[in-house]
């Protein structure tokens, strides 16, 4: 089958190890189903396999690819949670054995997908496989940051770091449609006039608010830290979920424990706020947004995009 995968893991140049060609389709775990490939999207954890994070030498040849929709025997489309973890616990991202869809198990960017019969959702009606493609990382991701580990209030503020990626974007339309005032940075006038275009208001990387927040959603890391930790109010909760910026942060101590603030990391999300996202998504209207999207034969492509830094919004990859 036509997949895309890493052959190796290179940390100097991550596509002399990507291959995007014929390969033998893995075998079906007991208890496990495949689907067809009808859409994908991809995101910064396909490129950090590539460089060797999270995906080791001796694993590879591995499929990329962490998001997908499908398509059954039966012809129904469904959206692929990519968490494989312990079905018994009430929230998956905990189980200390958790994995992500092209870590230890083939990942999505593949003609099929084979995941453990749970970890499909029926897909939304009335979209598109490309938009609900987008939802199971970058979405996910930002719903539960919003929600479950920011706790954002219905007449909440919240400031987004880093306008652009999957995850910002994310969080931004998801934000205003929550009812959130939203505030988001970007690094370019550009990227933040499509900041505004989707409901932000937009603001100077590191330019002070026109008030305090409750939440900041962070995917940047260490550049942005001191600016998200003088951007919150009292009481208010820093959410990171990834550090494209740099992992090692200085943090200001005495603004923490004076504004009694909480830094909270986050991961993913769980099977049932997947299925909370799906139903929020199809009660209040709102789409994902898509950067571009790419045949399966051109994933390469599609990588090349993300990895330039000037995608805003999800690059899609279809069968």
């Amino acid at each position: 089958m036509l997949a895309a995968y890493a052959r190796n893991v290179n940390p100097e140049d991550p596509f002399d190890v990507l291959s995007v060609g014929e390969i033998e389709p893995p075998s079906v775990p007991e208890e496990w189903t495949r689907v067809r490939l009808v859409a994908a999207s991809i995101n910064h954890h396909d490129l950090w396999s590539l460089a060797g994070v999270g995906l080791r030498a001796e694993q590879t040849p591995m499929i990329l690819g962490t998001d997908a929709v499908g398509r059954t025997e039966d012809g129904d489309e469904v959206v692929v949670y990519p968490v494989i973890a312990d079905p018994s616990l009430d929230d998956e991202t905990l189980d200390p054995k958790r994995t992500l869809l092209s870590e230890l198990h083939p990942g999505t960017l593949a003609e099929y997908v084979s995941v453990p019969a749970r970890n499909l959702v029926p897909a939304p009606k009335g979209w598109t496989a490309a938009e609900a493609a987008c939802l199971p990382t970058a979405y996910l991701t930002a719903w539960r940051m919003l929600t479950s580990r920011g706790r954002l209030g219905a007449d909440g503020a919240v400031l987004v770091q880093g306008t652009g990626g999957g995850v910002a974007t994310a969080a931004i339309v998801l934000a205003e449609a929550l009812g959130a005032r939203v505030y988001a940075t970007g690094r370019t006038p550009e990227r933040r006039e499509k900041a505004a275009a989707l409901g932000a208001v937009p603001v100077e990387a590191g330019g002070r608010l026109p008030e305090r927040v409750d939440v900041v959603i962070d995917s940047v890391g260490a550049p942005v830290m001191a600016h998200s930790i003088k951007s919150l109010k009292p009481g208010g909760r820093l959410v990171n979920c990834g550090v494209t910026g740099g992992p090692i942060a200085e943090v200001d101590m005495r603004h923490v424990f004076f504004k009694q603030l909480e830094i909270v990391g986050s991961t993913m999300g769980t099977l049932a706020e997947l299925r909370e996202l799906l139903l929020f998504c199809a009660e209040s209207g709102l789409r994902p947004l898509i950067d571009s999207t790419h045949a399966l034969a051109d994933a390469e492509q599609a990588l090349r995009r993300l990895a330039s830094g000037d995608a805003f919004g999800k690059v899609v990859v279809t069968a």
